[in-house]
């Protein structure tokens, strides 16, 4: 192989690697407010009088039921995008979300970074998370969240593929953090809590933070006029 031949290939392969990284990187840029913000669409951006309120990474005891448990006190239906090995783990929880009204979402079968996953493996993670929602809570996702809000190129494809929607939120309570207390969501969310918007909250945090902060939030939209509820009366345009 003469040298121009080798320039050549080399040329390619460079070109080629930035490609599939980039597949995974660009996509992988979503969390960031900025991007969520120029892709309404995807950060949940909604109808003006509705917010959408969803909770990630269950379900599992003793938090999803505490969040269940407020949720009904208020009379208020929500979306859950649950982890497909947390839903196998604790099945009776996602029924009984199910039950309630409650719209259950994919959250991916586990909580790891989609990056550097293959498009083969997401699609089966996906579709496995997916089948589980359908045949433990007898409903069929349409909403896909990826763990920490970072997609991918091959999870995008693999959504597509699998009918799901991918959104993301507008606003968040930090309600994980260690030093988390109901006064400190309802603070962070309280800017956020405008019509159109999508709040991500959770139900498997340690302790009553997240079902506590639920009564005042849900105060505070009253207040507003604005009505909490699901993804699927949201309005999230296409």
């Amino acid at each position: 192989m003469n040298a121009t031949v080798r320039r050549t290939t080399l040329r390619w392969s460079l070109l080629g690697a930035g490609a599939a990284a980039g597949s995974h990187l660009l996509p992988a840029a979503s969390w960031l407010p900025p991007v969520r913000r120029l892709l309404p669409g995807l950060s949940g951006r909604g109808a003006a009088g509705h917010v959408a309120l969803t909770f990630d990474d269950g379900p599992s005891p003793p938090g999803t039921a505490a969040v269940r448990d407020a949720l009904a006190g208020l009379g208020v239906r929500a979306t859950f995008f649950v982890l497909g090995r947390e839903l196998a783990r604790n099945p009776d929880l996602g029924r009984e979300l199910a039950a309630a009204g409650h719209e259950i979402a994919v959250h991916g079968w586990d909580h790891g970074y989609l990056l550097g996953r293959g498009r083969r493996r997401v699609r089966d993670e996906l579709a496995h998370t997916r089948d589980l929602i359908g045949e433990t809570c007898g409903t069929t996702p349409r909403w896909f969240r990826p763990a920490f809000g970072v997609l991918t190129g091959p999870a995008v494809c693999a959504a597509h593929e699998l009918g799901l929607r991918p959104v993301l939120w507008t606003a968040w309570g930090k309600d994980w953090t260690a030093t988390a207390t109901a006064d400190s969501v309802v603070r962070r969310l309280e800017p956020g809590l405008v019509g159109g918007a999508t709040l991500l909250l959770h139900d498997v945090v340690p302790g009553p933070v997240t079902a506590a902060a639920l009564p005042r939030l849900a105060a505070l939209a009253a207040e507003r006029a604005l009505t909490l509820g699901p993804l699927g009366e949201h309005g999230v345009p296409s």
